[in-house]
């Protein structure tokens, strides 16, 4: 059985792919055309049956795709690839770095007149959930979450990193220079405050060891999350992405916290993205799972 590989744009005939069969997979394609294609390992290639179409899972079979005795594939090459967790610990070491040379260093920043004035109570507050934050994202890249993908294309990482290390250095900015002023209404505000962002990281980093439990190492497996006897996945009752909601009520908190407008326009932001992430997902678990509950929203409970 054999079957040709055309690029998806030109439609350009780039290889013939022999001894194959109809439970031969689209990972054994890649495996197969990177023999005649060095440059093209497997992760920086992708399939379709049709130009428009949707790019093929590595698990299906070419007899799956309607594919039985010959037949095309169109070929995309997705670019040089970086692994995901580089990725990760290049995004989120950044803005620890960052933010921390602001806080410890505001005579580099400010100038040397910086170190005059103290800081608010509040500032060390904000230096200490900040650094809390980024220090749980490294160390959860490293030992919590499991990628279905292996890699993404490099140049994400460059995008990625332009707008955490870009906020990180906004919020940083405003928050320890030597005119900030604290919030209006005092510690209860900022203990308010901080109490929505330390509830939010909680029920951030337990939903993120949910849903490891729902990926065996070494899989790609797909399960529907559930609520467990852990109060803080109970939202997976009413959203989807109950690790993106915590998220935003964290920057919600800091926000209230130290009354800071780059910190709220860094909230907004990361819910924008946040909802868009979510929504795809929520749509994909739809599509993917018949008894999938319906009554669920993707990011925010009742309403989106």
């Amino acid at each position: 059985m054999e079957v040709t590989v055309a690029h998806v744009k030109s439609g350009k005939t780039l290889a013939t792919l022999n001894g194959l069969s109809p439970k031969t997979t689209i990972e054994d394609v890649k495996k197969s055309f990177q023999k005649s294609n060095p440059k093209y390992y497997a992760d920086r290639q992708a399939y379709k049956t049709d130009p428009r179409g949707k790019m093929l899972k590595n698990e299906d079979t070419l007899e799956q795709i309607g594919i039985k005795n010959s037949g095309k594939l169109y070929f995309k090459d997705l670019g040089p690839q970086v692994g995901w967790t580089t990725v990760f610990l290049t995004e989120y070491a950044g803005p620890l770095v960052i933010y921390l040379i602001f806080y410890f260093r505001p005579a580099l920043i400010y100038g040397a007149g910086a170190v005059e004035k103290p800081y608010a109570q509040v500032v060390h507050i904000a230096a200490a959930c900040w650094s809390f934050h980024y220090a749980k994202r490294l160390l959860e890249t490293v030992f919590v979450h499991r990628f279905s993908h292996a890699t993404m294309p490099i140049l994400n990482i460059f995008k990625n990193s332009t707008y955490y290390w870009g906020f990180a250095a906004f919020v940083a900015y405003f928050v320890n220079h030597p005119l900030y002023t604290p919030p209006s209404y005092g510690d209860k505000q900022i203990y308010a405050g901080l109490a929505t962002f330390i509830l939010a990281e909680l029920g951030n980093f337990s939903v993120h060891l949910s849903l490891r439990s729902l990926r065996p190492p070494g899989t790609r497996e797909r399960r529907i999350p559930k609520a467990g006897s852990n109060p803080f996945t109970w939202l997976f009752h009413f959203v989807s992405c109950p690790n993106y909601t915590y998220e935003y009520w964290a920057w919600i908190g800091f926000t209230v916290m130290t009354q800071c407008l780059p910190a709220g326009l860094f909230c907004l932001a990361g819910f924008y993205q946040m909802a868009v992430w979510a929504k795809g997902k929520h749509r994909n678990y739809l599509k993917e799972f018949k008894d999938y509950p319906r009554h669920r929203r993707a990011i925010v409970p009742f309403l989106l």
